[in-house]
Order: structure tokens, then sequence, then C-alpha cells
């Protein structure tokens, strides 16, 4: 009650100060992105040598068949905890196809630390870029599209 007489006579003259806020500290590590894109890369490029066949060598046509992003759970001895498609054109071969070929490629990479959340696990998309035949690049390793439809 006294606190709030105090504040109330000094309506014009008073400046409150709230108290001093923790700073937000952020480790260097969890600045460089690098971490984080190496890693993607990593799962990328395991996914594409555990999976020869269904990968498509050059550039992905102008006009892509379908688009399938993936989204997937991975803890830190890389093994896939869940996965599920996140976004589709309704494509259910190339949903089947990107699903499996994840699954092909487990166990990935084990991820640095610093990338794992309090459960040590990392959440991760991907997506899978198809062409016509069935083949396709994923977004982190793919070559330019073509620009001109054939």
């Amino acid at each position: 009650m006294a606190l709030l007489l105090g504040l109330l006579g000094c309506f014009g003259a008073c400046t409150i100060t709230p108290p001093p806020q923790p700073l937000l500290v952020i480790p260097p590590a969890a600045l460089n992105s690098n971490t984080l894109d190496d890693y993607r890369a990593a799962v990328a490029r395991r996914i594409v040598e555990r999976n020869p066949t269904y990968i498509l060598r050059g550039s992905p046509q102008a006009m892509l068949r379908s688009l399938v992003v993936v989204s997937f759970t991975v803890d830190r001895n890389g093994q896939i905890v869940k996965s599920s498609v996140y976004r589709t054109n309704g494509d259910d071969d190339a949903e089947a196809t990107a699903l499996s070929t994840l699954r092909r490629a487990a166990p990935l990479p084990a991820p640095p630390g610093r990338l794992l959340n309090s459960a040590g696990q990392i959440d991760m998309f991907e997506d899978w870029l198809f062409n016509d035949n069935g083949k396709f690049q994923l977004r982190t390793l793919a070559s330019p599209q073509a620009q001109n439809y054939q």
C-alpha cells in the first residue's frame, strides 16, 4: 500500500525503472547456419546414395510433375523418428516414393549436438522435385530447373 501511495504521489515527477532483464545469450554456434546447411546437405547426400535408381541426373524439367515436401524428425543417432508428407500436389506415387526413399536412407548421419532440441532430436523438411519420369532431385542438392518447356 505504501508503494502504491508513493507512486500516486509522484505522477509527473517520478520515473519508474523496471528491474533489469537478464541478457539473452545466444551461443555463437547457434548463429552459424552453416552447421544446419551442412547437415541438410549430408542428409540429402545419404538419400541420394541410397536411392541411385530414383535420382534425376541433369536439370529438372521446367514444369515439374510433382513437388513433395516431407517433414521428418531425426534423433541423435540418425534414426528417423517420424516422417510425413507436409505438402504435395496430390500425386500419390510421388508421395510414396519420397517417403520410401527417405526410409531407405536410414540411418541418416547423426546430427551435430548443437542442432538437437531438448528431446535430443531435430525436425527437418526436404523437397522432392519430380520429373514426369518419376525420378527426383532433392532441393538441397538440385540443379537449376530447365527454363524451356519441351
